[in-house]
């Protein structure tokens, strides 16, 4: 059989080849699954007519081609015809139930098929002489179209008798028999309602993956008119290979491809986190309730059957990228949402231990617990006030700063918590709101690195100043003060004589309690500073930490 040369009006021959067809086995076999293929072998020309005649009919304009524009009408017209006869000769009923009468489908589809055929070639006539070479490209396809169409008609599949209660076609009947004849006024097509070259509502990135060329062509150049950006893919793996490279706001996916076909490619796009979320609207000539679930099931946003009534795509379209824009909103805020949370946990974390913060945030009111063994240190800077009472305010708070920050990394190094400043000086704990058995080895550690970091804190500043720590051991009450501008911090008398430590020693000095003195012997070198009074407690021994034992 020899294709047919367009523009020609010759149909295509037959040749006898004796033998049954696929689509004639299948037929007598009731095999749903090749006539499912036929349907969608014959959809897709079908598709492409009435596309690009409705393309056609919104673009033509001016009273020099008004006989043009009716003759694209009729086109267009003849092409509804052919779609309702086509839907009630293959519904999927009768395929189902072998109900299927292909030689008078065949017959009664020859009529306006071969209008088709003919007014797209006067057409071509017509829009040569106006010079409208882009409606002419346009014609040649819808002709191409229809040729492809009449090849299958006058192939041995429709040639042949069929035992499933149809009649042979009579013969002779060619492309040519019809041409100029007026369409049966029996089933005429309601009016078509087009979009016109009207902006989108919705702009945005779109992929439109589709094997046959003609059928991307004209789907983007009907998505272009609309106002969207489009990128074409003739397959799965290319289109795959596509949302790797760009960002895209919506893909129209066909079902029957070859290499990698619509319903695979649906489910790589799902299963990738990255573009999961990427909405897809399916394209098939097949219209089967399965097919339908099954790229519902697997993801997809929609379905569109073709040829698709552009307005309904068009609604679609609009309807998908409006949930994806609600998505992308919604993301946007849960990830703002997100950042104002973390930006809150790190207020929160500069104010209150990370353990303690977290119930705080499960819901506890009221936080107060007792450890048994913890070690609190209190550290002055010696003459910091005299030393910034000249200074400028900002200079006070930038060196203080410098220096608190110094202590801080080393409270974060030895695992300890700082409670609070007060002024020049500096409170710190081990063993709270955690418990550890080396609380106090952790904060003597601290202590002798306080002293080397305000060294190099006045070198660095060309400054001299000093410091006094204070360590104490013992039972500590902790727990949050306040309801709105809250701290976390400690009672008892440990805390007291801690601080009793620190006020009583001297410059450059770490003196230490008994309690504490017993929990480092051995471990540190420890001097005896003899004993002073402490309030509530009379007569107490002091130390002086030295350095750590080798």
């Amino acid at each position: 059989m020899s294709d047919p040369t367009p523009g020609t009006g010759q149909p295509p021959s037959v040749s006898n080849q004796g033998t049954l067809s696929p689509f004639l086995q299948a037929l007598q076999a009731n095999d749903i699954e090749t006539l499912t293929q036929l349907r969608h072998a014959l959809r897709t020309p079908l598709n492409q007519i009435i596309g690009y005649s409705e393309m056609l009919m919104e673009s033509i304009e001016g009273l020099e081609a008004e006989r043009l524009l009716r003759d694209i009408k009729k086109i267009h017209t003849a092409g509804g015809q052919l779609l309702a006869l086509f839907n009630d000769a293959l519904a999927p009923w009768k395929i189902e139930t072998g109900k299927i009468d292909l030689m008078t489908m065949r017959r009664e589809m020859l009529t306006p098929l071969n209008a088709i055929i003919g007014y797209s070639e006067l057409c071509q006539e017509e829009a040569t002489e106006l010079g409208k070479a882009d409606v002419v490209s346009d014609l040649k396809r819808i002709n191409q179209a229809g040729y492809n169409l009449h090849r299958l008609f006058e192939s041995e599949e429709f040639a042949v008798k069929i035992d499933v209660g149809g009649t042979p076609a009579p013969a002779g009947v060619s492309a040519q028999a019809t041409l100029g004849q007026t369409l049966p006024p029996s089933k005429p097509t309601p009016p078509a309602v087009f979009l016109g070259n009207t902006s989108a509502q919705y702009t945005g990135n779109l992929l439109v993956v589709d094997d046959d060329a003609m059928n991307r062509e004209m789907l983007a150049r009907r998505l272009q008119r609309s106002g969207y950006n489009i990128t074409t893919a003739e397959n799965g793996r290319v289109a795959l290979e596509l949302l790797k490279q760009k960002d895209f706001d919506l893909v129209l996916l066909d079902i029957i491809m070859p290499e990698l076909n619509g319903f695979h490619t649906l489910e790589f796009i799902k299963a990738d986190p990255k573009i999961r979320h990427l909405p897809v609207i399916m394209l098939t000539a097949l219209d089967e309730v399965d097919s339908t679930v099954r790229c519902i099931e697997a993801g997809a946003e929609d379905y569109v059957p073709k040829p698709f009534n552009p307005i309904i795509l068009h609604a679609r379209i609009n309807a998908s990228l409006e949930k994806k824009r609600l998505r992308d909103q919604e993301q946007a805020y849960l990830a703002e949402l997100q950042a104002e949370r973390a930006k809150s946990d790190r207020l929160l974390l500069n104010v209150l231990p990370k353990a303690v913060a977290d119930r705080l945030k499960q819901g506890e009111r009221t936080i107060v617990d007792s450890f048994r063994e913890a070690t609190v240190v209190f550290a002055d800077i010696v003459g910091f006030t005299s030393f910034s009472a000249n200074m400028a305010p900002s200079r006070t708070v930038q060196l203080l700063n410098d220096l608190f920050s110094g202590f801080d990394k080393l409270a974060e190094t030895y695992e300890l918590e700082k409670i609070k400043t007060i002024g020049d000086s500096y409170m710190v704990v081990g063993g709270v709101p955690t418990a550890m058995p080396e609380h106090a080895e952790r904060c003597a550690l601290m202590s002798l690195d306080m002293i080397e970091v305000l060294r190099h804190f006045n070198r660095r500043n060309s400054i001299d100043l000093d410091i006094r720590i204070g360590i104490n051991s013992g039972p500590v009450v902790a727990g949050i003060i306040g309801t709105k501008k809250f701290s976390y911090d400690l009672w008892g008398d440990t805390v007291n004589v801690a601080s009793r430590m620190e006020s009583h020693s001297l410059p450059g000095v770490i003196q230490v309690s008994p309690s504490t003195h017993a929990l480092l012997a051995g471990k540190f070198v420890l001097e005896d500073r003899g004993k002073i009074e402490v309030k509530n407690r009379g007569l107490m021994s002091t130390y002086r930490l030295v350095k750590r034992k080798s």
